[in-house]
């Protein structure tokens, strides 16, 4: 039987699909979540950075769905990791988003930029400092060490101002480095996870640590049809009546992964909720298929920063997840 919700490790539940809203153009993207919410999803994955969180506040507005129904989730974003930003930037988030709380909010990325702001307001994209290579220059110590960040995320909770808190982007590594400091423990890591990204270590790693692994880009990102184009995808879809993405999403939901589609198209933000029940033969043929090729990212920003660093660490020696997960077996 397919599954309508998942558990996080402090008891509260999240619904098993949620409605994601990166790279929304303006002007949709309150459409798109009401006509979500009517159409019955209730939860909704938002972020500071994508710059729409007013227009979903006026889709949640408009949808008539009482708030206590609506699981919503936000992100701290790279500009406001330094302590004293933090709440700033969530006085902002629940601002936009017309709410007095969040159900979660998650660390986006374990990276974080210096910036130059006046003291006592949330930095801008334009409080970046460029280094000399042009590109922006990164906060390296506080991107080792995400410490200082959590303690205030984790002050949040007391306040009563987000339910729960987690990470984004985390690899294992970086995750065990911050398990070591938290007091409360990060309930999900929101990462790329898809049948062309599956990750299957920091997968299973994150189930066996009772941290939900939640999945952005489920389909293969913004506009790629490549994966719902797929024979082997198509064929089981075929078999149960239904389109592509369905069987991309259920085998996600399948594998304990709780995927955030993106869509402002209302037929298809309808059809993506709709979960169908994998024999256990089409499952591991969808296990088969996604690691029978190189993992293929939609999204990295390694490069993008002064100095370079190296998010996921994927060719790392002793810091890649296959190394981490090889080493507690």
């Amino acid at each position: 039987m397919t599954q309508s919700h998942f558990t996080l490790n402090n008891g509260k539940k999240i619904p098993s699909i949620g409605l994601g809203t990166w790279q929304s153009a303006p002007g949709e993207v309150a459409k798109a979540v009401e006509h979500a919410l009517k159409s019955g999803y209730r939860h909704l994955d938002c972020a500071w950075a994508y710059g729409n969180e007013a227009e979903v506040g006026q889709g949640i507005k408009a949808s008539g769905v009482p708030r206590e129904e609506i699981f919503v989730t936000s992100k701290l974003f790279e500009l406001h990791h330094h302590p004293e930003h933090v709440p700033l930037a969530i006085k902002d988030t629940l601002k936009n988003l017309g709410l007095e709380y969040l159900d979660l909010y998650l660390l986006h990325w374990n990276i974080n930029f210096e910036v130059d702001a006046p003291a006592g307001t949330l930095p801008q994209f334009d409080h970046r400092i460029k280094g000399e290579s042009g590109k922006f220059k990164l906060d390296v110590a506080l991107c080792e060490d995400v410490t200082p960040t959590w303690r205030e995320m984790e002050k949040l909770v007391d306040q009563g101002l987000v339910k729960s808190i987690g990470i984004s982007n985390f690899n294992i590594n970086r995750t065990k480095k911050l398990l070591k400091e938290a007091r409360i423990k990060p309930v999900a890591d929101q990462v790329e996870l898809s049948l062309q990204c599956p990750q299957p270590e920091l997968v299973a790693w994150l189930k066996k640590n009772d941290i939900l692994p939640q999945g952005y880009s489920p389909l293969g990102g913004t506009g790629k049809t490549n994966l719902r184009d797929n024979e082997v995808v198509k064929k089981i879809a075929d078999k149960h009546g239904v389109q592509t993405a369905n069987i991309l999403l259920s085998w996600l939901v399948a594998r304990g992964i709780n995927p955030v589609p993106k869509s402002v198209t209302p037929e298809r933000i309808e059809n993506n909720l709709k979960l169908v029940d994998l024999s256990k033969e089409e499952f591991e043929e969808l296990e088969s298929l996604s690691q029978s090729h190189p993992p293929n990212r939609v999204c990295d920003q390694s490069d993008s920063f002064e100095p370079t660093y190296d998010i996921y660490q994927e060719n790392h020696p002793e810091f890649s997840d296959k190394a981490q997960f090889a080493k507690e077996q």
